[in-house]
């Protein structure tokens, strides 16, 4: 149960955020906004009324302050981070930053692509499981065949996807407890064409938006399952609405929040599920595995050439198309079309980063321990330093 103090700072800090998303999306016409979901159904925490950013970061600054304040080192840590995102947000959008820095001081992730040796790593793991799996070839040509085998036709692809999030479901209550909702509650498919995205979260809607361009097979289709699934974004939100709700939250969890301190952590607790419901059962699944974090390893290498370097589209395009294994063009297309929007640009540092941090510290969680780390992990918001500060 949050003390007192944080549970009023997190009331503070909410309605601060839910007046910086009004004055972005006024002055930028950005519909998405910075907080891109907003849980508070009933309207008790209205965003404060900003005359301009000059107002907002005046505000932000107090609040950085207080948080200083908190009992707990890792909130005093997470809202200090969680302010510097905002204060830069809002500088953004007052005069400009370097790419570089809207990385590190949004995301408070180093400000640098993945490198090519981490990426060359996990280039071999590939290629010596497919060796073991007997694939002939070169990585691309191995990738190519285990991909034929294992894709979904796009016409089947709504309800393969919808098979598996009820299994997900009912392993998510098999290993982590009963979901706080019946089945009808969760989440439908609906599949979409020329999207930004590979799939998206509708929560609000209870819709999984899915982008049937790129190729999928069955082991991409039980990764999104559990991603925007259960235990990954369904169950944060609706855990997230649970605690905060009955008071064992701080009201902020009710916000998804864009470019800032939680957004790496948001992603990794949905990528990490597979191996937190213990579903990741065959070579397929472990190639995936390594497939997904290689993806999102290019995905910055395409970002920061584009943003940083400056690159043109096409020279990124081709590059990016060089680098990928499996997903063909419309994978490709989808990528350049989320790493094109600047209001979103850093993002795909959230994907590279969120695994990285979650699973480490899920496993280093004894399994008596297990029920107050997800407690942790779901009711309180994080960033990539303090998601390993759980202690029983």
């Amino acid at each position: 149960m949050p003390d007192e103090p944080t549970l009023a700072y997190g009331g503070d800090i909410m309605r601060a955020l839910l007046g910086v998303d009004s004055l972005y999306r006024a002055e930028s016409g950005d519909r998405d906004g910075l907080v891109v979901l907003n849980l508070d159904t009933d309207g008790r925490y209205g965003g404060d009324a900003f005359e301009d950013y000059a107002a907002a970061r005046k505000r932000f600054e107090a609040l950085r302050t207080d948080a200083a304040t908190l009992p707990d080192a890792d909130r005093r840590l997470y809202y200090d981070q969680l302010c510097r995102s905002t204060l830069a947000f809002i500088s953004w959008r007052e005069g400009g930053m370097p790419f570089e820095e809207q990385l590190s001081n949004f995301l408070h992730v180093p400000a640098a692509p993945a490198l090519d040796a981490e990426l060359d790593e996990l280039e071999g793991h590939m290629h010596q499981l497919l060796d073991g799996m007997g694939y002939e070839g070169d990585l691309r040509a191995q990738c190519r065949r285990w991909e034929e085998r294992t894709r979904i036709p796009a016409n089947d692809v709504p309800d393969v996807l919808r098979n598996l999030l009820q299994e997900a479901w009912s392993r998510t209550e098999e290993r982590m407890g009963a979901i706080p909702a019946p089945r009808s509650d969760g989440m439908r498919v609906a599949a979409v064409s020329g999207a930004a995205f590979n799939a998206r979260c509708d929560y609000a809607g209870r819709i999984i938006e899915l982008n049937t361009d790129p190729v999928l097979t069955r082991p991409a289709l039980k990764h999104l399952a559990v991603h925007e699934g259960c235990p990954g974004h369904y169950l944060q939100f609706k855990l997230r609405e649970t605690l905060a709700r009955s008071g064992e939250a701080a009201p902020d969890v009710l916000l998804s929040v864009v470019n800032t301190a939680s957004s790496s952590v948001f992603e990794g607790i949905a990528d990490a599920g597979l191996a937190v419901i213990e579903w990741i059962e065959s070579d397929d699944d472990r190639l995936h595995a390594l497939m997904n974090r290689y993806r999102a390893g290019i995905g910055t290498g395409a970002a920061w050439r584009l943003h940083a370097l400056g690159w043109s589209v096409g020279d990124v395009t081709a590059w990016l198309r060089e680098r990928s294994l499996v997903g063909g063009d419309g994978w490709v297309e989808g990528r350049m079309r989320f790493l094109s929007a600047p209001a979103r640009a850093v993002l795909i540092w959230s994907y590279w980063w969120g695994e990285r941090v979650v699973s480490p510290a899920w496993t280093r969680v004894r399994p008596d321990e297990r029920a107050d780390f997800m407690r942790f992990l779901y009711g309180r918001m994080h960033s990539v330093d303090t998601v390993g500060m759980f202690q029983a």
